[in-house]
């Protein structure tokens, strides 16, 4: 009888505190219908606490068990009744535990015999591995069958603080839940690795410590919130329990050391207050001793001590802000808002750590969030402390002349550096996307299936689309320096219109449109200008009308105007069936990065910088530049140049007309002499030349090349001039000098970009100049106007007589 009596009584809580749900549920708070049992010894066992210790539960009438920091054991007993309204079938529920620190975790479930046996042991002190569903909370899969009753205990135990927020939740429900919580971690930890990021830049430029104490003082503090949230444990030290629990007291060591040097360094205490200075020197000390135990001893001791240093570091910290100000420092009223958003997060964290407030949503993250505004606050302080610094460094200036002239000299030397820099940036950022091209059009040549050639198709369109990007950028920046001048050099109109037909018909094709370039009759071939520049405006012209319109046409017309002391105004016109757009002026059209509106920049992309370029481009040369459109019926650029004409002599005008002749030969019968040192490079032109179609032999050196000149006949030589300089120029003027290599077409490829290279290429007898890195649609056109376009006896004359249209 006795014993049925403590039956009962076991019984009767539960049957009191049943929670029924049905298929409806999507997710239950538990917090106030569970019953807790605390285990001062933790020695109670499964069998003891379903039998004779059933009654020592009680009810729990607050939302989360918030314990604090406890050494017993907690035992949670959650009655559940799945009791559905239609669906009759078996369904799985999810039983979430969302506190990541917790250190044991047992979960018992009743057999089929009615008796209790551990069904799931994890916690942060097992590896991740332990856990039934691989999430930073900890999540139970429990199926119920319908109208079933279930009794759940749950056996809590953790050396830190003790909080249990449980929930029951539905699969589905679950996973919708899921990205609010994702996207609030997401912001913090964006904003503390923006911050992070952002900061390394200016210390890199301004070499200021500040910035470096607060660099190391933001990855700090971060590493706690990845270590206090589970994401620690789940992407980074999945195997490591231990760590796991040492980490969180080691990153909050390592914060307050490093958080009290910067504010030792950007409040500067030890000139305006040595107290302040000493008793944040000794927070550093404490927090290394926190560092160093969290290693050593006992999670629970590194822990509390941690928590100690959390709450005396943002008060003191605080406090030396409001000395500062209170002393007319001008930086301290962003600090002091900055860390009261921190000191109000910290303190409703730390006393929901300590059992004072619920476990919520806002209190669970509030230090996240006061140091997620703290870091971005902080950064406006850092931010008006360099506009204080320069003000002082303005006002030295005006009362030192001597210091203005050095500083002068010194800024002079700057920008020397700065131009370096741009030009090893041009080049390290071309070189490798022009490999990356020329690897992805090789991979062409090479039998591929459906799904590889779409993909090798999308890689090549991104990697050319990229590289557009990057020229344009780099062309910007030339033109803002003033590095780009115009040149007056001799060129084939007909050869220009041909490479910029050859290079953008595949694109407009791509979209399904037709492209045409018109040019009027009576217009002289033979010019004089800048046809690098006049094909980069026009090639951005056409650019913009291909990728802003749908459907239709884009059409290049050329005409010529009256002519004036011997220059013939000629008149270029893209036009295309675009969008268009409504009227603009015309400082806000061709302002850079402007774009027509957000909708157009999401649709379609790009820098906002074309028209830029294409303005200041036309301007370089003498040109002007105008424009027609209407919304949905297209646009019209206009650029309007005056250029020389120059005399054909006899004979010449018919040959430098690339495509005159159409294709005279095939590149099948055409014989390549290539000479490159570097491999890379060599793979890629030699594999362009074999796509095209013509024999290739190689040579890495100038005596290599004249050897096989000497013995063997080709069409053309292309001398790669990243051999030494003045080798490769040696190498053409020996070349040169072989018997029926006198009018052979050399193409020397070297960086156009520094000044005079191009000169001295040409009077060592090159006849064509390439920029590298090599364009594939440029080597063809190149290759087509000097030995396919031409019959075999002329073609060592176009190479001269083109020379002038070869890339500037």
């Amino acid at each position: 009888m006795r014993y049925l009596l403590i039956l009962m009584l076991a019984l009767l809580p539960m049957l009191a505190g049943a929670v029924d749900f049905d298929e409806t549920t999507r997710s239950l708070a538990l917090g106030r219908t569970m019953q807790v049992y605390e285990d001062v010894s933790g020695q109670a066992t499964i069998e003891q606490i379903t039998t004779e210790l059933a009654p020592a539960f009680h009810q729990h009438h607050d939302e989360v068990l918030n314990a604090g920091y406890s050494k017993s054991v907690f035992w949670l007993r959650i009655d559940l009744r799945y009791v559905p309204r239609t669906d009759r079938a078996r369904h799985s529920w999810l039983l979430e535990l969302a506190y990541p620190p917790m250190d044991h975790l047992e979960l018992y479930l009743a057999d089929a015999a009615g008796q209790y046996r551990l069904a799931q042991r994890t916690g942060d002190a097992l590896p991740y591995a332990s856990r039934q569903i691989k999430q930073n909370n900890y999540l139970f899969d429990i199926p119920f069958q319908p109208d079933e009753a279930k009794t759940v205990y749950l056996r809590l135990h953790s050396q830190g603080s003790v909080q249990a927020p449980v929930s029951l939740w539905s699969a589905n429900a679950y996973l919708e839940a899921q990205p609010s919580r994702l996207y609030v971690l997401g912001l913090i930890y964006g904003v503390l690795l923006g911050m992070l990021v952002y900061n390394l830049f200016i210390f890199l430029s301004v070499r200021d410590r500040s910035y470096l104490y607060y660099i190391f003082y933001i990855a700090s503090f971060g590493l706690y919130q990845v270590s206090v949230n589970g994401a620690g444990v789940e992407y980074f030290w999945p195997d490591n329990p231990w760590w796991a629990n040492a980490a969180t007291p080691f990153f909050i060591g390592a914060a307050g050391f490093f958080g009290c040097q910067f504010s030792r360094s950007f409040l500067q205490t030890a000139s305006h207050s040595r107290w302040m200075d000493r008793l944040l020197i000794g927070l550093m000390a404490y927090g290394g001793v926190v560092m160093v135990l969290s290693l050593s001893t006992s999670y629970a001791l590194a822990l509390r001590l941690a928590t100690l240093l959390a709450l005396c570091f943002t008060v003191v910290i605080f406090t030396a802000g409001i000395l500062a100000w209170w002393r007319g420092m001008r930086l301290a009223r962003y600090f002091i808002i900055a860390w009261t958003a921190f000191l109000l997060g910290g303190i409703v964290n730390t006393l929901m750590v300590l059992g004072h407030l619920p476990n919520v949503f806002i209190t669970m993250y509030a230090s996240q969030l006061g140091s997620a505004l703290e870091v971005g606050l902080l950064s406006l302080a850092l931010a008006d402390r360099i506009n204080v610094l320069r003000d002082k460094q303005a006002q030295t200036l005006k009362q030192a002349g001597l210091k203005l002239e050095q500083a002068n000299l010194e800024l002079a030397a700057s920008n020397r550096l700065k131009d370096e820099f741009l030009a090893t940036v041009t080049h390290e950022l071309r070189t490798p996307m022009n490999g990356v091209i020329g690897s992805l059009e090789l991979m062409q040549t090479v039998p591929m299936g459906l799904e590889l050639t779409q993909y090798q198709h999308t890689a090549a369109g991104s990697a050319r689309n990229m590289m557009r990007m990057v020229d344009d950028i780099l062309i910007l920046t030339e033109l803002q320096a003033g590095r780009l001048y115009p040149r007056n050099e001799p060129f084939s109109l007909q050869a220009l219109l041909d490479s910029l037909q050859m290079q953008l018909s595949g694109q407009a094709h791509d979209k399904g449109l037709a492209f045409a370039v018109e040019r009027a009759a009576g217009l002289p071939d033979r010019l004089q200008g800048d046809s690098k520049k006049l094909a980069l405006c026009l090639g951005c012209l056409i650019d913009n009308g291909i990728k802003f319109t749908r459907e239709g046409s884009v059409k290049v017309r050329v005409s010529g105007g009256e002519s004036v002391d011997g220059r013939l105004q000629i008149t270029f016109k893209v036009s295309d069936s675009g969008i268009g757009f409504s009227h603009r002026d015309e400082e806000t059209l061709y302002q850079r990065f402007y774009q027509l509106d957000g909708s157009i920049t999401r649709e379609y992309g790009g820098l906002g910088i074309g028209l830029a370029i294409c303005r200041q481009l036309a301007e370089l040369v003498g040109g002007q530049l105008h424009h027609q459109s209407e919304p949905g019926r297209g646009s019209c650029f206009e650029l309007s140049v005056r250029l020389g004409v120059v005399e054909a002599h006899p004979g010449q005008a018919s040959s430098t007309r690339v495509g005159t002749f159409g294709t005279q030969r095939g590149a099948h019968e055409c014989t390549l002499l290539l000479v490159d040192d570097n491999s890379v490079d060599q793979l890629l032109i030699r594999g362009m030349l074999l796509k095209l179609g013509y024999r290739v032999r190689t040579a890495e050196d100038g005596p290599g090349a004249l050897a096989l000149l000497a013995r063997e006949r080709f069409d053309a030589v292309l001398m790669e001039c990243s051999l030494p300089t003045q080798s490769a120029l040696h190498t053409t003027g020996l070349l040169r000098s072989l018997p029926g290599c006198e009018g052979l077409p050399v193409l020397a490829i070297t960086d156009l970009g520094q000044p005079g290279v191009r000169e001295r290429c040409l009077a060592a007898g090159v006849s064509v100049c390439l920029a590298r890195p090599v364009r594939f649609e440029e080597l063809q056109a190149v290759l087509h106007g000097c030995i396919l376009a031409q019959p075999r006896h002329l073609s060592a004359a176009v190479a001269h007589a083109t020379s002038g249209a070869a890339p500037a």
